[in-house]
């Protein structure tokens, strides 16, 4: 073979444009969103004390909640189905807890573990009647989203005679597995910090020199892991690679001897863990249950999805993208409380992004697919 023919390029390899390999890249427009909502609130309110360090943990424990169903429903979205029922998954599982712990006098611990493995299990119902009756997992989980809504209801005042349950706090004292969703983490540093006037401590009362950031929140533990934790199962791993044919194209897949329903299946149970775990670091954090937490938020968690990149038909998508949309959700949720904006504006915002993000992938998708 002549240095002629080893030099000429393959005509069977399509060269790309590095432009065209950026913008194909699903986590461009979590970056750009991200870096744009920055550069406004420091400008609107970057006297305000939202980025002093208090203000930073504030909307950044906002944007760990986004984040941590938003990793559960990227990977559903991704395999090519969703799941509305995630907003009423949360106040029901922290109802059934709470229920369980105070009420029925469980030890919290096992009326934790009981409560995700319910959870997970009317996930796995729910991917298993998609799969098994052929409906739209937009329909079953939009039933599932009045069920389970309308049991938390009834549990809360079968038990209670009010929708709000309170006594976990004291459940709470001295259990082994209530830290791991309500405790905190690096408190001895950021003691260190507030001794050596890195950071503010409380001036008067009984907290009187202690740092007003006592340490990280297991919440942004369980946010930070699941990220880690479903980048690297899409991006790493062979069943990854499963999630993604299951999306883009599931008959192909099952002929390559890809398990398209198991892999469904999993993503429900996956995305129902991910409400539970919100549902029970929330429970901790107030120490109660409430009937309507989750409001919505199985909209707030498929929006951060689209922000970052995944298409509405599956198939494509990014964990981190999906994390990135989470952050522009809290960092704007925070900002127009310390711009001190009307807060309703926030809703306003919420369909204005996702009217953008869904344009921008469907011009992403002709790119892709090479359609006009």
């Amino acid at each position: 073979m002549t240095n002629a023919a080893q030099a000429a390029p393959d005509e069977r390899i399509k060269a790309v444009s590095p432009w065209r390999r950026a913008l194909i890249r699903p986590e461009l427009g979590g970056i750009c969103g991200t870096i744009l909502v920055f550069i406004l609130f420091a400008s609107i309110a970057g006297d305000s004390g939202m980025f002093r360090a208090e203000g930073i943990m504030n909307w950044t424990v906002v944007s760990a909640q986004f984040m941590i169903i938003a990793v559960g429903a990227c990977l559903l979205m991704i395999a090519g189905e969703f799941d509305l029922s995630t907003g009423s998954m949360i106040g029901f599982s922290g109802t059934v807890m709470a229920i369980l712990a105070v009420h029925i006098g469980w030890p919290l611990w096992a009326a934790i573990i009981f409560t995700f493995a319910f959870c997970v299990a009317i996930g796995a119902l729910n991917g298993w009647l998609v799969i098994r009756t052929g409906l739209p997992s937009f329909i079953v989980t939009l039933a599932f989203l009045y069920i389970l809504r309308g049991l938390t209801i009834w549990g809360s005042i079968r038990f209670t005679r009010q929708t709000i349950i309170g006594g976990v706090a004291e459940k709470a004292q001295g259990d082994w597995l209530a830290p791991v969703f309500g405790g905190k983490i690096l408190t001895g540093l950021f003691q260190w910090m507030a001794d050596a006037g890195w950071i503010a401590t409380f001036t008067r009362g009984s907290r009187a020199g202690q740092p007003i950031i006592e340490g990280i929140p297991m919440l942004l533990v369980w946010a930070l892991g699941l990220v880690i934790f479903g980048h690297w199962l899409l991006t790493r791993t062979k069943f990854g690679n499963w999630i993604f044919a299951s999306g883009g194209d599931a008959q192909a897949a099952r002929y390559v001897g890809v398990p398209v329903n198991r892999v469904k299946i999993l993503m429900f149970m996956f995305s129902a863990f991910c409400a539970t775990v919100f549902a029970t670091c929330q429970v901790m954090e107030f120490g109660s249950a409430a009937a309507d937490r989750g409001l919505l938020k199985e909209f707030e968690a498929i929006i951060c999805v689209v922000i970052g990149g995944a298409l509405l038909t599956g198939g494509y998508g990014s964990v981190i993208g999906a994390a990135l949309g989470a952050i522009i959700f809290g960092v704007v949720q925070q900002g127009l409380f310390f711009a001190n904006a009307e807060s309703s504006l926030f809703r306003v915002f919420l369909g204005a992004i996702l009217l953008v993000a869904v344009i921008m992938n469907t011009y992403i998708r002709r790119i892709i697919t090479g359609e006009r």
